[in-house]
């Protein structure tokens, strides 16, 4: 699989996100899928990305930054959101907060094997802390 390829899958995956076009989210993320080193499977990643999107509705995945080296992708997601109550352990109660996840991808042919991500709490809790 070529980079550009790759690139073109994960910006698809992306854009499934943002719309919550979740019956297609099959088509990029493998039944089998690992987070984070655990197998959750596909219906545990859907439920995991739709507790996301209650938790905090005007979420949006912006690609800061993407590298292609198939068969694997790394992204630096960019968000700035309004979380309703706790977001990773921080009361954020609704005030905005901006943040980025650096997170890594395996690929299994055209469909995401692996994820493993790191959200940058830190930059939260120190907008919290000036709120």
């Amino acid at each position: 699989m070529t980079n550009t390829i790759l690139t073109d899958i994960y910006r698809g995956y992306i854009a499934c996100l943002n719309s919550q076009d979740w019956p297609r989210l099959g088509q990029f993320v493998a039944e089998d899928v690992h987070y984070n080193g655990e197998r959750i499977g596909l219906s545990g990643y859907r439920s995991m990305l739709e507790e996301d999107f209650r938790a905090i509705p005007d979420l949006h995945f912006h690609i800061e930054l993407l590298v292609s080296e198939p068969p694997r992708i790394a992204s630096r997601l960019q968000f700035n959101c309004t979380p309703k109550g706790m977001l990773f352990g921080l009361a954020v109660n609704g005030r905005r907060v901006s943040f980025s996840e650096n997170v890594f991808y395996q690929f299994t042919g055209e469909r995401i094997a692996a994820v493993w991500s790191v959200i940058d709490k830190a930059a939260i809790a120190a907008q919290l802390t000036l709120k």
